[in-house]
């Protein structure tokens, strides 16, 4: 992305913060230095579900733990905070690492989307990942680090 998107991207997501979404950075803690962000959005209050979104934009920040905090922290933020009942993600079939995290943090295959998306010069397929309240509450707490 040109820094020209990225500030606009910034500017969409404070001004959409607490309405249609809420967009966290995440950051490395020993330096705040941020590395991502997180988001919850297509907030559905009256059904209690919400997207999550997240991205770890450098590849050496990969494989350091900071996808799955940030997942935890999210996830405990639109369950706790925001009272959801179902938190789902859509991941491509091309990247079975997230998809692995994703199931390790406690997410279930719902389905497979097919051609989902049109990218580099074809289709891709989705895959449709949910966490519900009952699920996340009966998981054991993870430790802190």
């Amino acid at each position: 992305m040109s820094l020209a998107q990225v500030e606009q991207r910034i500017e969409q997501r404070v001004a959409d913060q607490g309405k249609d979404s809420y967009a966290f950075l995440i950051c490395r803690l020993d330096d705040q230095q941020p590395i991502g962000e997180a988001v919850l959005f297509e907030l559905d209050q009256r059904n209690g579900s919400a997207e999550l979104g997240i991205f770890i934009g450098e590849p050496e920040e990969w494989g350091k733990g900071y996808g799955t905090d940030a997942v935890t922290a999210i996830v405990n933020f639109g369950f706790g905070t925001m009272r959801m009942e179902r938190i789902w993600l859509n991941v491509w079939t091309e990247n079975p690492r997230a998809q692995r995290a994703y199931e390790k943090a406690g997410f279930v295959l719902e389905g497979t989307l097919r051609h989902d998306r049109y990218e580099g010069g074809r289709f891709t397929d989705g895959h449709v990942l949910s966490i519900l309240r009952d699920e996340w509450l009966s998981r054991p707490s993870p430790p802190v680090r």
